[in-house]
């Protein structure tokens, strides 16, 4: 056993444990943990049950190496009793993880004006803009998004896959960013980090919503369970312990759903929009160009001019509600804009690849939607063919291939097949399926589209194609750092295989 010389926390995690328990029989704590080979002496381990692991089986070795405390479900106790450190019983483990974080770091939220959006594309375009308005309003921010977090403007990069991390990370970091002065933290929330309460804790204060369409199925079941996991994001801006202030609710009123979303809340919703004149907040007179927007925010009476430095209407879309969030925090929205306009871009969002004789961008457009939304985007831009390199993932929503690949059929000029993230299905069957809905929706092999399974193969073989005037769009990894295989993770980054086969082209 550790001794207390050896303790370190900013609370006490017993604070969040349910009343009913003795707490008084329980140790302090060094951290968190549900990785029982993350365990060190002196920790709690958390006995979460998952896909493909379940905690109860691993709780002997995280006690062997140090655990003091075990946190079982109710009524699985008696597996884990002999191992001689006490265990609390919990409805959940894995909500119980998100409680015992955010006690055990003095729960951090609570001291910060915390911020989380969701919908099914834009949430990382969103949170870097948000992040944007509100440092150009002079607020110290921290970030948490797919691609990295941030405590003000300092990076941290995200070596997972998960768009929302682990209730302990996310608690310490959010600690971290109080510790560093920052007031304000945007949170990323997707369908499944609310789901599997990752972001419980988090004590929102806004909640914004980009957009809805089908999305993460082979997870949750079904679209309106995929829409009620999202709707708990606007449900916690209800927390009763926030007592008579009201939580803010962001809703882009071009989405079908806001309603539902609005439903979700007693707070008011304050809605933006790009074509509905009774929205709230309103983008105006807006000006597309190969490399961003400019257009007016207008809400009631005053109008702001503002730009962003992303193309498409779908960034404009983005932007406003980031400028909208500013509004409704009722902070500078003219600083608010600058700090939109002066965001440089987001990684792997829309990120241009330098040196060719054509156009080179890299997307992480993975769903149908996204990849319709970048290829409208581009077609007014491009003179010749707009050729796309892209595939889908293995072991996640199988409706996505067909969806992908009726888009493509439709919206783009030619496409090469290729790997994504196959997991541990095979990648000709992956996309074959993709190829299939092709031909299904008109396009034919050979001449609309090729199937090349090596990822770097299939992105040399587009620039190899492409011709001045043309577009080479690689799409589905964006910013993501490996490619996932059944034997593991493949370190990867198209952005930097696409520079250096530009290099070996074209120098």
């Amino acid at each position: 056993m550790c001794g207390m010389d050896e303790i370190s926390a900013r609370g006490d995690w017993r604070l969040g444990l349910p009343a009913s328990v003795d707490r008084s029989v329980l140790p302090p704590i060094r951290d968190v943990k549900f990785d029982s080979r993350q365990v060190a002496p002196g920790d709690l381990f958390a006995c979460v049950e998952g896909e493909k692991s379940d905690g109860h089986l691993h709780a002997a070795q995280a006690v062997q190496a140090g655990a003091r405390v075990l946190i079982a479900r109710a009524g699985r106790s008696g597996e884990v009793a002999s191992l001689g450190v006490p265990v609390v019983e919990v409805t959940s483990p894995r909500a119980a993880l998100a409680t015992l974080s955010a006690a055990h770091e003095g729960y951090p939220a609570k001291k910060l004006v915390t911020i989380g959006i969701t919908g099914t594309d834009g949430k990382s375009t969103t949170s870097f803009l948000a992040q944007a308005a509100l440092r150009g309003c002079g607020k110290k921010t921290g970030l948490f998004t797919t691609i990295q977090s941030r405590i003000d403007d300092v990076v941290i990069p995200n070596p997972t896959r998960l768009t929302s991390q682990e209730a302990p990370h996310v608690q310490k970091l959010l600690a971290q960013m109080l510790d560093a002065g920052c007031t304000h933290a945007v949170i990323e929330a997707t369908s499944i980090g609310l789901d599997m309460h990752r972001v419980d804790e988090c004590a929102f204060d806004a909640a914004v919503l980009t957009n809805l369409s089908v999305d993460h199925l082979d997870y949750h079941g079904d679209f309106q369970k995929y829409r009620a996991a999202k709707g708990r994001l606007f449900e916690m801006l209800d927390d009763p312990t926030r007592g008579k202030r009201r939580g803010l609710a962001i809703l882009n009123r071009d989405s079908e759903h806001w309603r539902y979303f609005a439903s979700r809340t007693k707070a008011r919703p304050l809605t933006y929009s790009m074509v509905d004149p009774d929205a709230d907040v309103r983008a105006e007179d807006i000006m597309q160009w190969p490399d961003g927007s400019t257009f007016a925010v207008t809400a009631d009476e005053d109008t702001v001019e503002a730009s962003v430095r992303l193309p498409g209407l779908f960034n404009v879309a983005n932007a406003t509600a980031a400028i909208t969030l500013a509004a409704a925090l009722k902070l500078d929205v003219y600083a608010a804009t600058a700090g939109v306009a002066a965001c440089e871009g987001v990684p792997g969002r829309m990120e241009r690849v330098d040196g060719a004789p054509f156009p080179i961008i890299v997307d992480y457009a993975h769903t149908p939607d996204a990849l319709q939304k970048v290829a409208e985007t581009l077609r007014p831009v491009v003179e010749g063919r707009i050729i796309v390199v892209f595939g889908c993932a293995g072991e996640r929503a199988r409706e996505r291939r067909s969806g992908l690949g009726t888009v493509a059929a439709q919206m783009v000029d030619y496409a090469v097949l290729t790997d994504e993230d196959p997991r541990s299905e095979p990648s000709e069957a992956i996309i074959d399926e993709i190829a299939q809905a092709m031909i299904a929706a008109g396009a034919t092999e050979g001449a609309r589209f090729e199937r090349i399974v090596d990822r770097r193969a299939a992105i040399a073989r587009a620039l190899e194609v492409a011709q001045p005037g043309d577009l080479v769009l690689i799409t589905g990894k964006g910013h993501e750092s490996t490619i996932e295989y059944a034997t593991g993770s493949v370190p990867w980054d198209d952005r930097a295989v696409a520079r250096e086969i530009v290099t070996e082209r074209f120098s």
